[in-house]
């Protein structure tokens, strides 16, 4: 995979773009004004892995607590502001990171114009952000719908605008629930500007569907070397979404964070349980730093050659399995006592 070349911005200390790696976003949904709670759950994100948090700003109120939240955390703070300029303004004023916001819901143009002003003198960048939902009526009938080039033509000139108060520490989104126009609106809009992206599937669904979808509309803009920094919008709670986005960037081999757990899908062969264990070694390296490849396998045909290919492995067999490390066999242990033994060498490495 050759990634796109674009321009580097910073939100706070995290670099987006350029030859910075691929960074994980998220999203709290706790009410932002709610400080305690909203704090804890960012803690819990940032051990997850999450590296730059949004945050909803729907009042002024809200807004005011900024400084505060940002004080108490140690991710880059992003705003995310809609319909009321002022909430961006107060958000500059309080020291966000960065803003999230579509020009096309903020008002006339005198407005963005104020925004972009504040931006630009705190050094901070602006994420603009259209999607399929929040395109604009004429160029709906244009287009005769939400199409892919009505969601570049929006964006484009919702970047004219920025350029032409003297503006270009952006960050550009083109989000859409429909995987093949998010695809085809960010390929076209890679041919128009040098800009970093923030890519996902907006409004993924659940646990389960809205993993299966990001990870292939993700994986189909990652694959094309489109995209700078993720977020995996999942309805319930956030960490699964840092959790999802890191599964994302592992599986294609573009970040590692922590051990890698791989394991056979079973079948008739399988004389172990596996599935319980396989969860077992998962919930016990889920916290660890190192990168490992770890491999739970179920029975002797593919089992002991996968094995051996990882750091540590387990091959099973009837009520028994081998532990290799390293593609060495180390012993041969009985069942109840393999998590145990592999959780002893992964420890010793």
């Amino acid at each position: 995979m050759k990634r796109r070349v674009s321009r580097k911005i910073y939100y706070g200390r995290v670099a987006v773009g350029g030859d910075a790696p691929i960074s994980i976003q998220s999203m709290t949904n706790t009410k932002t004004a709610d400080l305690p709670k909203t704090i804890d759950q960012i803690e819990e994100l940032t051990a997850a892995g999450c590296e730059i948090i949004r945050v909803a700003v729907p009042d002024l109120p809200t807004a005011q607590k900024l400084s505060s939240l940002k004080k108490a955390i140690n991710l880059p703070l992003i705003a995310d502001i809609h319909f009321d300029y002022r909430l961006a303004l107060e958000a500059i004023k309080q020291g966000v990171d960065g803003l999230r916001i579509n020009p096309g819901n903020i008002g006339r143009r005198a407005r963005v114009e104020a925004v972009v002003r504040a931006a630009k003198e705190a050094g901070i960048p602006l994420r603009i952000g259209v999607n399929s939902g929040s395109i604009e009526r004429d160029l709906l009938n244009k287009y005769g719908g939400p199409t892919a080039a009505a969601m570049v033509e929006s964006a484009l000139q919702h970047i004219k605008i920025l350029e032409e108060l003297g503006f270009y520490d952006m960050v550009i989104s083109l989000k859409s629930t429909d995987i093949i126009m998010t695809i085809e609106s960010y390929q076209l809009m890679a041919a128009q500007v040098d800009y970093p992206f923030h890519i996902g599937i907006t409004e993924a669904g659940s646990l389960y569907s809205g993993t299966i979808k990001s990870a292939v509309g993700m994986g189909g803009l990652l694959t094309r070397g489109l995209g700078d920094t993720i977020r995996v919008s999942l309805t319930g709670n956030p960490v699964e979404e840092v959790r999802v986005g890191w599964q994302i960037l592992q599986s294609l081999r573009l970040r590692q964070r922590g051990p890698v757990v791989i394991s056979c899908p079973t079948c008739g062969r399988t004389e172990i349980d596996l599935e319980k264990l396989t969860v077992q070694v998962e919930q016990a390296v889920s916290k660890l730093d190192k990168q490992l490849t770890i491999a739970v396998m179920g029975c002797a045909v593919n089992g002991p050659g996968e094995a051996r290919e990882a750091d540590l492995g387990i091959a099973g067999g009837k009520g028994a399995g081998l532990v290799f490390k390293k593609g060495k066999l180390l012993r041969k242990v009985s069942e109840d006592q393999l998590l145990a033994v592999l959780l002893q060498e992964i420890e010793k490495m």
